[in-house]
């Protein structure tokens, strides 16, 4: 057993595919198939379960997976731990967001006092976030719900209202406020599932006793507000956002529901190292968005 063949069957308990996973990790599909039964072969166990053309991980599978995700994590932290220490660069930092609009000033301006600090960027759902923590696939995550896992740290960000935005034009535009009643009828922009405006929308209205009515659903929540301006209905949009809205403007008006807010969170696993590159981003947040 060695490593490459670790890193070869986590990509394949993955995907459970090995077309899919021999293109992710850029070998033969023929070597990647020899790999695994290798590695099978000298654990004594199947790890998959053959399902016609395809692969299901089974029983062994998954509980080896458990532990080939640990040691892989806990030697990708070594690895950049080591290049902190040695000064060897200036580092990478992998971050998930739901939206990643909510980034750009940010990280125009991370970049700008950092150069040298490479950052890759997902927009990911709560639920894949939580995931992308899990395997190591991100450093940091931009979380505007609560993200489920063991051995998570958050650090609140930005805590702001959240507003129920209207075309131009529209019945309610010259109102300052409004009760969640009064919108029973009204056709409401958001996002998918698992995205927090749409989290939220369902809350409130299920507390009110209510069903929204969805007529558009999107799975880029910094493009509601540019969709309710364009007339498509009305939606929740946060206070934030008011200011990176592109296009057609929206009338604003509060909600007459209590906790109607955003809480934007970093959240990071507090069992790995966390690199010298992803420690200056999460300083950085947090200054950034109290200057706000």
């Amino acid at each position: 057993m060695d490593l490459l063949q670790l890193r070869y069957f986590q990509a394949v308990a993955r995907r459970e595919h090995l077309s899919q996973a021999a293109a992710e990790l850029r070998v033969a599909q023929p070597s990647l198939s020899r790999a695994i039964a290798r590695l099978e072969a000298d654990l004594g166990v199947p790890l998959f379960d053959r399902v016609g053309r395809g692969l299901r991980l089974n029983r062994f599978g998954a509980r080896f997976l458990r532990r080939v995700d640990r040691v892989l994590r806990e030697l990708d932290d070594a690895r950049r731990e080591l290049a902190d220490s040695a000064g060897l660069d200036r580092g990478s930092v992998a971050v998930a967001a739901e939206t990643l609009l909510t980034l750009t000033g940010l990280l125009t301006e991370f970049r700008a006092g950092h150069p040298g600090v490479n950052t890759r960027l997902y927009q990911s759902s709560a639920a894949t976030m939580a995931e992308q923590l899990r395997i190591g696939e991100v450093d940091l995550c931009f979380a505007s719900q609560p993200l489920s896992g063991p051995d998570l740290r958050t650090l609140e960000l930005l805590r702001e209202e959240v507003l129920l935005a209207v075309p131009p034009g529209h019945r309610l535009a010259g109102r300052e406020r409004v009760r969640l009643e009064e919108l029973a009828d009204e056709r409401f922009v958001t996002t998918r599932p698992g995205y927090w405006p749409r989290e939220l929308c369902d809350r409130l209205f299920a507390e009110a006793g209510l069903r929204p009515q969805y007529t558009c659903e999107s799975d880029e929540p910094g493009a509601t507000g540019d969709l309710i301006g364009a007339g498509l209905g009305v939606g929740l949009v946060p206070e934030f956002s008011r200011r990176t809205i592109t296009h057609a403007p929206a009338a604003w008006l509060r909600l007459d529901v209590p906790d109607c807010h955003r809480s934007l969170t970093l959240v990071w696993r507090k069992d790995t190292y966390l690199s010298a590159a992803a420690r200056r981003l999460t300083d950085f947040a947090r200054d950034y968005f109290r200057s706000l």
